[in-house]
């Protein structure tokens, strides 16, 4: 089994899986940290928005083609985990939020909107980051 294969797997929605979104999620993230750009895009749906910065990024191709630099090096540049994920109760939509690291450092936190597709897959229809404070705790 290829790793795009794995990927597309732990996106399935299975009958036992409690979260099937946290499942994605961190299959998602996976493809960041083995340089799987393919099964990254897997994960991506048709028409989602992946927020930017300022500018909005739409459609499956826009931020495919964003993101692939971020596949080119050897080493991933940063990596991301859920830490809290919710899914609608007619099971057709989730959420997942975690930190964002580069190295050690905590740099920002993501935002996903996870949509369930006719084929059992989660994919990504709305994602986001902004970045964390590195200020000095009040007085």
């Amino acid at each position: 089994m290829t790793s795009s294969t794995a990927a597309a797997s732990s996106a399935k929605a299975s009958v036992g899986d409690s979260n099937p979104v946290r499942a994605a999620e961190v299959a998602f993230a996976a493809t960041m940290a083995k340089r799987d750009f393919k099964a990254f895009a897997e994960f991506i749906a048709e028409d989602a928005v992946f927020i930017d910065g300022k500018q909005p990024l739409r459609g499956r191709a826009a931020v495919l083609a964003h993101w692939k630099r971020f596949f080119d090096g050897a080493e991933a540049p940063f990596s991301w985990a859920p830490d809290l994920v919710e899914v609608l109760p007619d099971g057709k939509l989730g959420y997942s939020t975690g930190p964002v690291h580069v190295k050690d450092k905590l740099v920002a936190r993501f935002a996903s909107t996870w949509r369930l597709g006719a084929d059992g897959r989660w994919r990504v229809v709305f994602d986001n980051g902004s970045e964390v404070c590195d200020c000095k705790p009040p007085r």
